[in-house]
């Protein structure tokens, strides 16, 4: 079993996460801001991971912390879920309609962390999430999973829809990615060995 389980505190966010990459989909997010919880449930829905969650923190600051440090845990615990990386795809892509709203995610597990993002906001928020603490969550996502990763949002109207569009489009992203290819062996690299961050 592809499986890791991460706990970090600071003293500004106590994070437990556990997450299956061979998993169905099923989600237990426990964080007490419901956009954001929406949309860590679409990554594992249609990332067909198991991803169980509790973030505590200094909410009465803002939901800056939480939502980067989380980026932070989940991106540790792909990378200690990866293993060796034997046998991986490791790189994904996709393009993911949501109503109006159309994103592209492309994702290489390469050990070299680079994010590229590319998404306007009508609004500084969605429901109770600041907008721009996504690129904050993606980047941490990216760094610790030492993963290069280029999210587009090519058009849209609707902030949900556009942000679901995003969070959808790198969850199919990542399952492409981190699929075992029965046919390769070793890790998929020239060199023979991917970067460690």
């Amino acid at each position: 079993m592809r499986t890791a389980a991460i706990q970090r505190r600071t003293k500004e966010t106590d994070i437990a996460l556990t997450v299956n990459l061979d998993g169905r989909g099923f989600h237990e997010v426990d964080i007490p801001v419901g956009f954001f919880k929406h949309m860590l449930e679409t990554l594992a829905r249609h990332a067909a991971l198991d991803l169980r969650v509790r973030v505590a923190g200094d909410f009465e600051v803002d939901a800056h912390h939480a939502v980067e440090d989380t980026g932070i845990v989940l991106g540790l615990a792909l990378k200690e879920a990866l293993g060796d990386k034997n046998g991986i795809r490791r790189t994904g892509w996709a393009l993911v309609p949501m109503d109006e709203s159309l994103a592209r995610a492309a994702v290489d597990i390469c050990g070299r962390p680079h994010l590229r993002y590319e998404a306007r906001s009508r609004g500084r928020r969605c429901g109770d999430l600041e907008l721009d603490l996504l690129e904050d969550f993606f980047s941490a996502l990216a760094s610790n999973l030492g993963a290069g990763l280029h999210l587009r949002l090519e058009y849209g109207r609707s902030d949900h829809h556009k942000a679901e569009a995003l969070f959808k489009a790198l969850a199919r992203a990542l399952d492409a990615a981190t699929r075992i290819d029965p046919r390769r062996l070793g890790v998929p690299s020239t060199k023979g060995r991917l970067r460690e961050v």
